[in-house]
């Protein structure tokens, strides 16, 4: 999802998405009843032990978006995992006890490093894998 004319990444598309989906997440919350639901921008995660009520939970999300923001989901980006076979979410694999890097976040991480190499940018990537086991990385 994006604003037409905002560049991603742009402050104001960040607010405004926020602005957006808060219908969403009032909905997910106290119509669905989530519990564990997660949400950064545009993309989100509910938790649950209970497999029969998420796999519920797809259509019922999908025509509310659909209805209200005049949204869909992406056909390939919608899956229900185990918690032990990790969580992908926002260039992380998240698991009960630890993360690591996404191996397409790291091929790009390898890759804009050998472009550019300065140290400004593996600042910055040291940073972001102070978020996880991306210790023998940095």
């Amino acid at each position: 999802m994006g604003v037409a004319g905002l560049p991603l990444g742009n402050l104001t598309s960040q607010l405004l998405v926020n602005i957006y989906m808060n219908e969403f997440d009032q909905w997910v919350k106290r119509t669905l009843k989530a519990k564990h639901y997660i949400r950064y921008a545009d993309d989100f995660v509910i938790l649950s032990n209970n497999r029969v009520w998420i796999v519920s939970l797809i259509q019922q999300i999908s025509n509310f978006l659909a209805q209200y923001l005049k949204l869909s989901l992406h056909p390939d980006k919608v899956y229900i995992k185990t918690l032990a076979s990790g969580i992908d979410f926002l260039g992380w694999v998240h698991f009960p006890h630890h993360r690591v890097l996404r191996t397409a976040t790291k091929r790009k991480m390898m890759r804009k490093l050998k472009e550019n190499s300065s140290e400004a940018t593996r600042a910055s990537y040291r940073g972001l894998l102070k978020h996880g086991n991306g210790y023998k990385l940095s």
